[in-house]
């Protein structure tokens, strides 16, 4: 992977840990670069996810990659805001 792709990575992860904060209802009690971490994660393991089904590399934009990415981030948001919530932890 070359830094481009390093870097384009972590910008669409940025953009997917947004979007699955919206995704999981009610108010997440984790700051910000907690679910913009999240969605590097969720960035990487989707595409790895998609790659593994077969349906990374298609014509045009990859919906399905997108959808295994933001998914995987609205996962990940939920178990950190629901595991935190349980210890009490909070901003």
């Amino acid at each position: 992977m070359t830094v481009t792709g390093i870097l384009s990575a972590i910008i669409v992860g940025l953009i997917i840990g947004a979007l699955g904060r919206l995704v999981v209802p009610g108010r997440q009690s984790i700051p910000i670069w907690l679910t913009m971490v999240i969605g590097v994660v969720a960035a990487l393991l989707g595409t790895v996810l998609a790659r593994a089904v077969g349906v990374a590399d298609t014509q045009g934009m990859d919906w399905t990659e997108l959808l295994f990415q933001v998914v995987l981030a609205a996962v990940g948001v939920a178990l950190v805001v629901g595991a935190t919530a349980r210890r009490g932890i909070t901003r």
